[in-house]
């Protein structure tokens, strides 16, 4: 433990610093802690950690790419990261289209209690689909991750260093420990949320609609720019 602390043997400069720095960026609202927030606060702990586990999978196979060079094959085949790009909008605006369709059937039951509500076919197949196996998908068609990562990383590793594949892999390591811890909290907060929507049925119709529409801005954006 003590040999891993000692972060200049990795060819780390001033991780005190990356420490900050990542504290924050994880701390920044995104699809994937909102997708496990709101899963938590809609299913219960389980699919929450399912969820977390998803995120951690897909960030951790990104940052390994990271190490082993795969940013410099996305930048040689720009068609590559286009298509991955789009994917990653359009799977974005279908989770969000699905959790937008899924708070208005909520709401119209509330409103409509003797009326049998029929629930689209989106939002149905999106219930159906695994927290895993949906927060894997949100994290992996997110190519611009990669080249976060890369830029992040490389403001903290000796440039001197002559295995820069371990100075990335030590970053990423000390990255997933804090956002673990970070998802951790989240679903502690969604199952909070979980017991107070049991209560308040149309406040959880409203969580739904809101990070469905973000979901679907954040496809907006990533195909506009």
């Amino acid at each position: 433990m003590l040999y891993f602390l000692d972060w200049a043997r990795f060819g780390i400069v001033d991780l005190p610093s990356y420490l900050l720095g990542t504290i924050i960026i994880v701390l920044l609202p995104g699809p994937n802690s909102l997708y496990v927030l709101t899963v938590t606060s809609q299913q219960g702990w389980k699919a929450g950690s399912w969820a977390s586990l998803g995120i951690v999978l897909g960030d951790s196979v990104l940052m390994l790419a990271v190490a082993f060079g795969a940013a410099s094959l996305l930048l040689e085949m720009p068609k590559l990261f286009l298509a991955i790009r789009w994917l990653g909008a359009f799977y974005l605006a279908w989770i969000g289209w699905g959790l937008i369709q899924s708070g208005l059937s909520s709401l119209k039951m509330q409103t409509e209690p003797a009326r049998k509500v029929r629930t689209s076919s989106i939002a149905n197949q999106l219930m159906r689909l695994h927290p895993l196996l949906a927060a894997l998908g949100l994290s992996l068609t997110n190519p611009k991750a990669i080249f976060f990562f890369v830029s992040f990383f490389t403001q903290f590793v000796d440039p001197n260093f002559n295995q820069p594949a371990l100075s990335f892999l030590y970053l990423a390591i000390v990255l997933q420990i804090i956002s673990i811890a970070y998802l951790l909290v989240l679903m502690v907060l969604g199952q909070g949320l979980l017991e107070l929507f049991r209560g308040h049925p149309k406040w959880s119709a409203v969580l739904w609609f809101v990070v469905g529409t973000f979901f679907i801005a954040v496809a907006i954006r990533l195909l506009i720019i």
